[in-house]
């Protein structure tokens, strides 16, 4: 029987000719290496958490290869599992809690805090079922919590230290709900689901955040500008949004959207691996 092993990262890649691959890094607790797969379509490639063993590696010059016929793949780790602790997991409900009742001090709009204090309650289950992607960042059951939180507990360190007139409730609600469509795009182990194509999380986060504000009676004026931080939120139209951040809130939330997503998956990468998401080789070091 081959020996099991447990994928704890996924990336997509290209060779120097253009074509797409998987770059998986696996362990079984004893040892962990970087594997390139071959013949899949990048999204269809095994999920971290997910157990697979080998049939046939290849070695070139230290670097391991197979197809994704040479692999059995598995289950999802449950937490009996001996290798369920080696990829990260959601963060706990207390943290969460502290880095928004931090925010929440913050703010002052009596109309929108009610508002943040309902969603933050109730999208920590969600968000700590789902992946916010499927390959490049935070590519793991409960990596929606976490980059979601990681941006929320930016913005409580970076906000008291710019003076400016900033609104810090766009920010926060903005965060909150900018990845909410990725409950839609995939399922709980990162296969992707029609909603990606027919409208995609962008503008389901937009749409769902625009109707919570108007039931809620804020003013349109002001629910024009928060949705604006959502659709701003991948800064550049190229990469999908339909407008660009034009008001300071959009911009915080687009760059700390950036800064987590781009650390998690040089984290997340080899060394030495090309990224086309991040247009480079990963150094670590």
């Amino acid at each position: 029987m081959q020996k099991e092993f447990m994928v704890i990262g996924r990336a997509n890649a290209t060779t120097r000719q253009g074509s797409p691959y998987a770059l998986l890094k696996v362990t079984d607790a004893e040892q962990s290496f970087s594997v390139s797969v071959w013949d899949v379509a990048p999204d269809m490639a095994p999920f971290p958490g997910q157990l697979v063993q080998f049939v046939q590696v290849k070695d070139f010059g230290g670097k391991k290869s197979c197809s994704i016929a040479d692999m059995v793949l598995g289950l999802m780790a449950d937490e009996n599992h001996p290798l369920y602790g080696l990829i990260p997991r959601p963060i706990n409900r207390k943290v969460w809690d502290d880095t928004i009742a931090n925010l929440l001090t913050f703010c002052t709009d009596s109309t929108l805090v009610p508002i943040i204090q309902s969603f933050a309650e109730k999208l920590y289950k969600p968000y700590s079922e789902y992946p916010a992607a499927t390959t490049v960042h935070h590519a793991y059951q409960g990596g929606l919590l976490n980059h979601t939180h990681q941006m929320l507990h930016m913005l409580e360190g970076l906000y008291p230290c710019l003076p400016y007139q900033i609104k810090v409730e766009r920010c926060i609600l903005a965060i909150l709900f900018h990845d909410y469509g990725k409950v839609y795009e995939y399922n709980r182990q990162g296969d992707t689901q029609p909603d990606m194509y027919l409208l995609g999380h962008i503008y389901i986060g937009a749409h769902k955040l625009q109707n919570v504000l108007e039931q809620h009676g804020v003013e349109a004026e002001e629910v024009k500008r928060i949705v604006h931080c959502i659709l701003a939120h991948h800064g550049q139209r190229e990469y999908g949004s339909p407008v660009l951040p034009c008001i300071q809130e959009a911009a915080i939330v687009t760059y700390l959207d950036n800064i987590s997503a781009k650390v998690d998956a040089m984290e997340a990468t080899p060394e030495g691996e090309y990224v086309p998401a991040l247009g480079t080789h990963v150094q670590k070091g």
